[in-house]
């Protein structure tokens, strides 16, 4: 693997570098395996992340004389194609959540650590309770826009080509998306938390 591959060169050189010497597509794992193990941890739990993230990049390595050379990140085609082997999944993840919702007892064990005080763990916990249950409520389409660019941190164009549509169908499902969570959470905002004098 050339000091090139590794650093500096972007992912589309490295996928065609590929086609000459496989091995160069390690840096392409090594720069987005944890990101990608990460995203699929959040949807579906740590028990499984490394299966999908594995066979994400075991597909991705498969089609990468497919690869649209033309887009220097591969980011967006790496979550796209998580994204189909999660859909196997797509029911284990909706109970999960129904049950998260129900319970309190987060099924993927996320900790809340990234708040200081005991009153906003509490605050978030029963906030990721409702959202978890508004989550379960939305399609597999609307979820799957909603946390590609909540969670995967993509934006419009890399979802839309992530998920292989328009960035108008995207623009439309993450709008549907938010409403139904608005609608199912009420006036509460799990993204704002007020203090009171």
């Amino acid at each position: 693997m050339t000091v090139s591959t590794r650093h500096g060169a972007s992912d589309a050189a490295v996928i065609e570098g590929s086609w000459r010497e496989p091995g160069v597509f390690a840096a392409l794992y090594e720069r987005h395996a944890a990101h990608i193990s990460r995203y699929v941890a959040r949807r579906l739990g740590d028990d499984l992340a490394d299966d999908v993230t594995a066979e994400t990049f075991y597909r991705a390595f498969e089609k990468r004389r497919h690869y649209d050379l033309g887009r220097p990140d591969a980011r967006p085609w790496l979550y796209g194609i998580a994204a189909n082997v999660m859909a196997q999944y797509h029911r284990r993840e909706t109970r999960m959540l129904r049950a998260f919702a129900r319970s309190g007892a987060d099924p993927v064990a996320q900790t809340y650590g990234q708040w200081e005080d005991a009153d906003d763990r509490v605050v978030a916990s029963g906030m990721h309770q409702s959202l978890a249950a508004a989550l379960a409520g939305l399609s597999r389409a609307h979820r799957e826009v909603l946390l590609l660019i909540a969670w995967a941190d993509l934006s419009y164009e890399e979802t839309a080509q992530a998920l292989g549509t328009s960035v108008g169908t995207v623009r439309s499902r993450l709008h549907r998306a938010r409403r139904k969570i608005r609608a199912a959470l009420g006036d509460g905002n799990p993204m704002l938390v007020t203090e009171e004098s």
